[in-house]
């Protein structure tokens, strides 16, 4: 059966296209969006036929005969009500997708670009791994804070990703395996993979600092900062996300630049790093907690997960408490053909998407 799949991935600057054929790219592309080029389009769906037209211009530049397709596999987008891995696009989730997503991000574009491709073709269009996917215990979403749940918000996709592959190079399946996964980039996310599910997790916001965000901190600290009449709640944000972690302490959220500093004698640089690498290691630490079977592995992953000075210091604080390896990187073109691919093969099942409540009263 031939297996050739379109991949499509969105972003708030560039729309990504590749195309597979089986597991080898036959190419993959980023075409850059400007300021200026998305200027004429009030809100975010207004860019969809935009984006659409190019890609079809990539496609025929590159003499892709969109007849030899077998399916369409865009980014998942910032749906409610769903669980990780693959969903077959249909009009429910392209409705959700358009008017009623979580909050409004480029990804919400994917399935409905995949849509447009696929079904002229009569093939199938899937969105896989979405940022939302959230398969959390019972017991993991309870908080002490009365009103307040917890849910599930990671770097699905890689960390997915990358534990299929480890999964693989040990000759087992994904969903035998307990791993812990430390997506280490802009955010550092870590989740809890439990025989092919993702029980908790430690989200961009509630865990590590990284290079620009401040992670986790005492929220009695949070509060009087917000009640100081210093930041209005947009600055504060900007703390947590954009300008906090690396960038507020260092000035840079450039690990190699940080490196640099560190081998030049910067004795705060060296502080701050190996800060940070703690924060890792106890966030992992956290997760350990969450399985009543032994782990197979906890892997680092991520862009920073290059750095072998960071990664070396959170193995030191690691290593006698379980197996730590490094697959450093981020392909998300590669993570969502593989994955497509399974939903082809039959080794996933295909999720269906039907709203579980009343999308129209979501803010």
């Amino acid at each position: 059966m031939p297996e050739r799949l379109l991949i499509l991935n969105p972003g708030s600057t560039s729309t990504k296209a590749a195309v597979y054929d089986g597991t080898r790219p036959l190419f993959s592309r980023s075409i850059p969006h400007s300021n200026q080029d998305l200027a004429p389009f009030p809100t975010l769906n207004d860019q969809l036929d935009y984006r659409v037209a190019l890609v079809r211009g990539l496609l025929a530049q590159e003499r892709v005969d969109l007849s030899t397709l077998t399916a369409v596999v865009g980014r998942g987008g910032i749906l409610p009500n769903i669980v990780a891995g693959g969903y077959q696009v249909n009009d429910a989730l392209v409705d959700c997708l358009l008017h009623y997503p979580v909050f409004e991000h480029a990804s919400n574009l994917g399935g409905v670009m995949a849509l447009a491709f696929a079904r002229p073709l009569g093939i199938p269009a899937y969105i896989y791994d979405a940022v939302t996917s959230d398969e959390l215990l019972p017991e993991a979403r309870i908080t002490g804070f009365k009103g307040v749940t917890r849910t599930s918000f990671c770097h699905v996709l890689n960390a997915r990703a990358t534990a299929h592959k480890y999964a693989e190079s040990r000759g087992l399946a994904y969903k035998d395996m307990n791993l812990v996964v430390a997506h280490l980039g802009g955010g550092i996310s870590i989740s809890a993979h439990s025989h092919g599910r993702i029980i908790d997790s430690v989200s961009d916001d509630a865990g590590p600092f990284s290079p620009d965000r401040s992670g986790s901190t005492n929220t009695l600290y949070v509060v009087d900062l917000c009640y100081s009449g210093k930041y209005t709640k947009a600055e504060m944000l900007k703390k947590l996300r954009g300008e906090g972690g690396m960038s507020a302490l260092l000035g840079t959220h450039d690990c190699r630049e940080i490196e640099r500093r560190i081998q030049a004698g910067d004795e705060r640089a060296a502080l701050v790093y190996k800060a940070q690498a703690l924060q890792i290691a106890k966030g992992v630490g956290t997760l350990l907690g969450c399985f009543t079977e032994l782990i197979d592995a906890v892997i680092l992953t991520g862009g920073l997960a290059y750095s072998k000075m960071l990664t070396n210091m959170v193995i030191g604080y690691l290593h006698n408490l379980a197996r730590v390896v490094v697959i450093p990187g981020e392909n998300e073109m590669e993570a969502l053909a593989l994955g497509g691919l399974r939903l082809l093969r039959g080794e996933e099942p295909v999720h269906t998407f039907a709203p579980a409540c009343d999308l129209s009263v979501i803010p």
